[in-house]
């Protein structure tokens, strides 16, 4: 569905200045079921609904990549029945919005130390990676076991390896070197990073690529977001300056 149209009559949204690559850490789950005497699971299931809202938002009005923190290096030490359920939930998805992805072309992508999750999860993401790898309508990248340190490390070891061997000059190495090792391989860095819950801080994620990515903190728990807020947070995204360093023209 192209909706641009639809969009631009009622959300004053100028698509000439769309961010290119928008992330997201999801954050409020467990807040949002606490606070509804409800199972933390419960805010993880409403959680998906979320996701599937914003994963189509962006497809309708031509973000090109969405890149979303589902899971971090650091969740391991949640209690073992929730990562168990984390883990059941994220097996579901990936299997219930296969055909949506096939059919609006999103191509699904992880980020993230993928070969230490459980194996079936492995097979149901490599599984639903392989069917839409030839999809070009909008990249989704979904981080998983993802922690921006643990990246760094792998990218710093995979470097000083290939000077090591004689593949690569040390005085040769760039930020354009150091991009290309990184999960995020040929990827522009996000334009915009949205954090939900009103936290602040950005809870090791991407921390090489959002080094001049605008930040928009949201108070909202991340079940609660809409469409609405998103489409407003994008809007507030256009009014903003990004000088990179420079002096405003």
């Amino acid at each position: 569905m192209n909706s641009s149209t639809s969009f631009s009559k009622h959300d004053g949204l100028d698509f000439a200045k769309l961010p290119f690559h928008v992330a997201i850490i999801m954050d409020g789950n467990g807040r949002w079921a606490k606070k509804r005497l409800l199972n933390r699971i419960k805010g993880h299931e409403r959680g998906v609904e979320t996701v599937r809202t914003i994963v189509r938002t962006c497809r309708e009005i031509g973000i090109s990549i969405l890149t979303l923190y589902a899971f971090s290096t650091e969740n391991w030490q949640r209690p073992k029945s929730e990562v168990v359920a984390l883990m059941v939930i994220l097996k579901k998805f990936l299997k219930s919005e296969l055909k949506e992805m096939m059919d609006n072309n999103i191509r699904l992508n992880a980020i993230g130390q993928i070969e230490s999750l459980p194996k079936d999860v492995q097979q149901a993401l490599h599984h639903t990676m392989s069917l839409t790898k030839k999809n070009k309508g909008m990249l989704f990248n979904i981080a998983l076991n993802y922690g921006g340190r643990s990246e760094l490390l792998m990218m710093v070891r995979e470097i000083a390896q290939k000077a090591k061997d004689g593949k690569i000059d040390p005085d040769s190495i760039t930020a354009e070197v150091i991009s290309n090792h990184l999960y995020t391989s040929g990827m522009p860095d996000p334009d915009l990073l949205i954090r939900t819950s009103g936290e602040y801080r950005i809870s090791n994620f991407l921390l090489w690529q959002i080094a001049y990515s605008e930040i928009f903190i949201t108070n909202t728990l991340w079940p609660d977001f809409t469409k609405d807020e998103f489409l407003h947070i994008l809007k507030d995204y256009q009014q903003r300056e990004r000088r990179f360093g420079k002096i405003e023209a």
